[in-house]
């Protein structure tokens, strides 16, 4: 077989991400580009409207995920959910509104020009996706900024990607771009090196059948295996850097300590059928008039598979 020429990525990028399931890209927007990003978050902020929200809380723990009708159908539009400690026992905002949103999702890369050009319109976007070698006929769905509020935005625990967005075979793969400088204090990602090789997928996020959402095992908790054991390495970034994430991965973040935003940009691409098979089950749901784009005119040949 004839070696496929780079074209945005070194060949050490490419084995980098393939050996730790994860790759910062220094820079890869331009700061004009990252100010038109933020500028743009910040004005959706600010025409947010309180009065018809239905002042739906976003939260990260296994037990307690959001699976209300604002949410579940939230995959084609742009929604605002809101940081649990930003509503107060009343059901009242105990902030202004632009310090309450944890995240405005989950359609920015459709139902906005600004990130639709970023995410399906990016030359550079698409070179990555075919140096990568990871999807053959990869589509995007849930794109969001996430403000990570200063003082309340909330910790992220340790999860990995494919479990909230499965495919079979498991195909997530995420593309997070800090807007704002990541740092210990504001959140920063934090990555286990090498667990997507090691951790399988043992549950994966659905609508349950009586509404709502829930957590389905594939796996038995006690045919198992533990999740491996390691350092943790923290990935401070600043604004235009590209984070590539393996739906397999280990990561987490802390809460935000300090009083500064630490705004990201963030969307995902899962594999396409026949090479994938994504179900009714998932929370994410395509429509008819809003089918998951495609990212590349041509579908990658071959792919080189990676992960447990």
């Amino acid at each position: 077989m004839s070696e496929r020429k780079l074209e945005y990525l070194s060949q050490d990028q490419v084995n980098q991400f393939r050996k730790d399931g994860y790759l910062r890209l220094p820079g890869f927007l331009e700061p004009d580009e990252v100010e038109v990003l933020l500028t743009r978050a910040k004005q959706l902020l600010d025409n947010f409207s309180v009065e018809d929200h239905p002042l739906t809380k976003f939260t990260t723990g296994d037990d307690n995920h959001v699976g209300d009708e604002y949410f579940l159908t939230s995959g084609d539009k742009i929604r605002f959910f809101l940081e649990e400690d930003a509503v107060d026992k009343d059901g009242k905002l105990n902030r202004p509104k632009q310090r309450a949103v944890n995240k405005i999702g989950h359609g920015l890369h459709e139902q906005d020009e600004v990130f639709r050009k970023v995410t399906l319109e990016n030359e550079k976007m698409k070179s990555v996706v075919r140096d990568l070698q990871f999807h053959h006929d990869p589509v995007a769905l849930q794109s969001m900024v996430i403000c990570k509020q200063p003082h309340i935005g909330g910790e992220v625990p340790e999860h990995n990607d494919s479990t909230f967005l499965y495919t079979n075979p498991p195909s997530a793969l995420g593309f997070w771009i800090p807007l704002e400088k990541c740092t210990p204090e504001n959140g920063a990602l934090s990555f286990l090196p090498g667990s997507h090789l090691t951790a399988p997928i043992t549950k994966r996020f659905v609508r349950m059948p009586g509404g709502g959402t829930g957590f389905e095992q594939l796996i038995p908790p006690e045919e198992a295996p533990k999740n491996p054991e390691g350092k943790y390495i923290l990935e401070a970034c600043m604004p235009g850097d590209l984070v590539i994430i393996h739906g397999s991965v280990l990561h987490k973040s802390e809460r935000n300590t300090s009083p500064h935003t630490r705004f990201a940009y963030t969307f995902h691409m899962i594999e396409s059928p026949p090479y994938a098979e994504y179900d009714a089950k998932n929370w994410l749901q395509p429509t008819p008039e809003t089918p998951f784009p495609h990212i590349l005119e041509t579908p990658n040949p071959t792919v080189v598979p990676i992960g447990a």
